[in-house]
Formats: C-alpha cells, sequence, structure tokens
C-alpha cells in the first residue's frame, strides 16, 4: 500500500523541487523585507537587498537568525503579518530567557497540518485509524499539529493530551487506537505501565507510533517497539518553524524526510557559519518558505545532525535529515569534552537498563564532576551490594569508553526517578560558571 498524503510533492523530481523552492524564496524574501523591519535591518547591514536573492544558491548571503534574535523581538517584532490576520500563537517551553511566541494565519495552520498529515500517513494512518494524540495541548506545539493533521486525514482522533496514563491504556484497549503521538519518554512509561499491567504486544491493538519533541536513541526505539509491539516513527519541528511535522520519519526508518517544499535546510559549521556539504555533520538551519505569520529566513536551530540524498525506498524524494545527536546549546562540556545526552542514554539502554536516568553535573575545587543516577529495572534489582557495584563499574568503563572521560553511577531502585508525561529532564548542572 502506498503511504502518501501528497505524493506529488513528496516524490517530485529533484529539478522541480528546486524550482519551486526558487520561486518560493524569492517571493519570501521581498515579504520579509517589506514587513519585518529587525530582519531588513540585518539585511541592509550585510549589503543585502531582496533582489540579490534569486533562487536559493543566494540563501547563503542571507543573515542568520538566532534564539536571541527571536528573545530580543519579544513578542511582536518578527511579526510578517498584521495582527488580524492571525489567529493563533504558540510558544517554547521557556526554560531559558523570555519565551519564543510563534504567530500563525489560516493559511499558515493549513499549511502545516499538510506536514503533520504526511507523518501520520508516512506512519500508516488512514480514515479508518484511530489516532490517540497523548501530546500535551495549549502553548506547545506537539498536540495540536497531530490532533489537526488526523483529522485532514480524515482518522477518528482521540485528543487526550499528556497524563493520567492508565486513562490512555484504558481509551488504546477499548477504541482499538492504531497510532499513539506523544514524546518518546512518555511512550516509554506507558509501555512500562502495561508491562505492569500484564499486556504482552499481542494485547495492545497499537501498530505505530510517532515521537518526537525530545532527543531519543535507537535503542530507546528498540525498546519501545518491542514493549509495545509497534513501529516507532520519529517527528522533528520546532515551534519557530510551526511544530512538529518539519520532517518526518518513513517506514525505512533511516532519518527524516524535511518538507522541502515549506522549508529549506542547510548544514552549517556552527563556528563560522560556512554551509557544509550533504553527508556532512553541522548545525541544522531552516528557512520557512510559505510562513507569512512568523516567517524565519536561516534560523538556527543549534541542532547538530547531517543531511542526505541517497535514494530512499519508500520512493520519496524529499531530502533526508538524520536523528539529531545532540544541540550545541544542550550539549555538555565537561573537562573540556563534548558530551551529548544521547551518548549516554546509548550505553545504558545497550547494557539493559531502561531510559530513565538523570545525568548530574557539578564543580568541586574547579573540575567539573559527571554523576550519572541510572535505575535498575524489576529484573535486576537487589540488595546485593557486590553486584551492584560490579554493574556500577561495568557502566562507568562503558562511559568511559564512549566518552573519553570518566563518570561516577550510582544505581537506584526501580520507580525512584521522577516521570515525565512531557518532556524528560534529563540534565542537572549545577555548576557556576
Amino acid at each position: 500500500m502506498e503511504r502518501y498524503f501528497q505524493k506529488k510533492i513528496e516524490c517530485m523530481s529533484l529539478k522541480d523541487m528546486k524550482k519551486l523552492q526558487d520561486e518560493k524564496l524569492v517571493k519570501q524574501v521581498k515579504h520579509v523585507w517589506d514587513n519585518v523591519p529587525y530582519y531588513r535591518k540585518k539585511m541592509e547591514k550585510k549589503g543585502i537587498t531582496p533582489e540579490d536573492i534569486r533562487s536559493r544558491d543566494d540563501l547563503h548571503k542571507l543573515p542568520f537568525l538566532s534564539k536571541a534574535d527571536l528573545r530580543e523581538c519579544y513578542p511582536y517584532g518578527l511579526l510578517g503579518a498584521p495582527l488580524e490576520k492571525c489567529v493563533r500563537i504558540h510558544s517554547t517551553s521557556g526554560t531559558t530567557g523570555k519565551r519564543v511566541v510563534a504567530f500563525y494565519t489560516k493559511e499558515d495552520l493549513d499549511l502545516w497540518s499538510d506536514c503533520t498529515s504526511r507523518a501520520l500517513v508516512a506512519a500508516g494512518a488512514t480514515k479508518k485509524s484511530v489516532v490517540q494524540v497523548a501530546y500535551g495541548f495549549g502553548l506547545f506545539t506537539g498536540g495540536a499539529g497531530l490532533n489537526d493533521g488526523s483529522h485532514k486525514v480524515g482518522c477518528l482522533t482521540v485528543p487526550i493530551s499528556s497524563g493520567n496514563t492508565d486513562r490512555q491504556i484504558m481509551f488504546i484497549k477499548d477504541l482499538e487506537a492504531s497510532i499513539i503521538c506523544c514524546t518518546p519518554s512518555y511512550a516509554a512509561f506507558l509501555g512500562e505501565r502495561m508491562k505492569e499491567m500484564g499486556l504482552g504486544p499481542d494485547e495492545i491493538p497499537l501498530k505505530a507510533g510517532i515521537f518526537g519533541a525530545e532527543a531519543w536513541s535507537e535503542e530507546m526505539r528498540s525498546d519501545i517497539e518491542k514493549t509495545m509491539g509497534i513501529k516507532a516513527y520519529d517527528i522533528y519541528g520546532l515551534t519557530e518553524l510551526s511544530g512538529p511535522g518539519v520532517s518526518f520519519e518513513c517506514s525505512e526508518q533511516k532519518g527524516m524526510h524535511v518538507n522541502e517544499d515549506h522549508f529549506i535546510p542547510e548544514i552549517i559549521d556552527p563556528d563560522t557559519g560556512e554551509v557544509l556539504p550533504d553527508d556532512t555533520e553541522g548545525e541544522l538551519v531552516f528557512t520557512s518558505l510559505d510562513k507569512e505569520a512568523f516567517p524565519l529566513l536561516r534560523y538556527r536551530t543549534r541542532d547538530i545532525c547531517k543531511l542526505s540524498r541517497r535514494k530512499c525506498s519508500c520512493g520519496r524524494t524529499l531530502i533526508r535529515m538524520a536523528k539529531p545527536k545532540g544541540r550545541t546549546d544542550d550539549m555538555l562540556i565537561i573537562r573540556g569534552v563534548n558530551v551529548f545526552p544521547s551518548q549516554i542514554e546509548t550505553v545504558l539502554l545497550n547494557n539493559g537498563y531502561s531510559a530513565n536516568y538523570q545525568i548530574i553535573v557539578g564543580r568541586v575545587n574547579n573540575t567539573d564532576t559527571l554523576d550519572v543516577h541510572v535505575e535498575m529495572t524489576p529484573e535486576m534489582f537487589t540488595d546485593n551490594l557486590g553486584e551492584i557495584e560490579a554493574r556500577q563499574s561495568k557502566l562507568v568503563a562503558g562511559l568511559q569508553s564512549m566518552l573519553g572521560i570518566k563518570a561516577k553511577v550510582t544505581l537506584v531502585a526501580p520507580k525512584s526517578i521522577q516521570r515525565s508525561e512531557g518532556k524528560a529532564v534529563r540534565v542537572i548542572d549545577n555548576r557556576k560558571i
């Protein structure tokens, strides 16, 4: 069965896609120049006018936007459409500094739901599907984005939001939900609870899950798939660009297809800003081609990944981005070494532990400390100190091999680390730098 929502675009030739992008980019740059004084000043500072941008080959001439720019412009400084044309806002979680507020016109919401519809259909959604949306609703984009996409596909949509895990499982069973949409950490928690309730993969009606909004490893994917008996699909997005659906995974599960008719991706050297070739790791940058209300050009995501044009067995020609390995702004620099939480998670899952862990970074006598608290599974839980110490030593060795620095590992009892119904809090950095 073909799994395309808009086949003409999803399988468009590279030549035709470039032509479409060129036309949209020229129009969008003029739109931003005319309607966003803040970005116009950035262009003027670089000596650039809209006439200098004739195709995507000229994209590199444009200035970057960063989260610092978005905070400086809070709330209306990057608005590209009259306020009376805007119908909704969404906002980032605001864990540091001011919140980022993104605006949407009706047309923006319609194009966004096209993107999430493509993701759902790629995961097997049809008009006969029951889709349970367990992302949070409200200012967070996850719930609204998948909810609207599910409606557009024609699925029966369960807008349950996050939390109340036993009710989640009741609806999955009673309504025979076929697709679950939530954060991967919450999916792991759901799977853990189902297992406690005695539900095996054959007794869980779910066929697929669409998981995003936080980093997760291939090992975590494998665990979720095994526990629930599903295929776990990745989805990527940013509030700044619209939300989930900027890119999505197909059945090949080897990178996420970028919706290139709406977003142009680039990979740059995070230090120099130089554009890097495909299949080279660097910082991901996006230009929004259609957004009316919040039209960001060359937005630096801080996500570290690479892009590939390699042929995909699903038939889509859309470029693929690798699963981000981490972020330049949540990458930890510990004793001069770059450490990504995803690297630590890989070691833990490869050694049979669950994805319930916490990384605590501190500083003692001007030296960084790295502590990793890891939950034991019920099967491995013991009060035998010798066995616990042996397990801890094995993890210390595994982490040192992966990271190049030594970490202190503490094994803790099952369920002693607080669970998350949204994004998991993996890192606590207590350093005063």
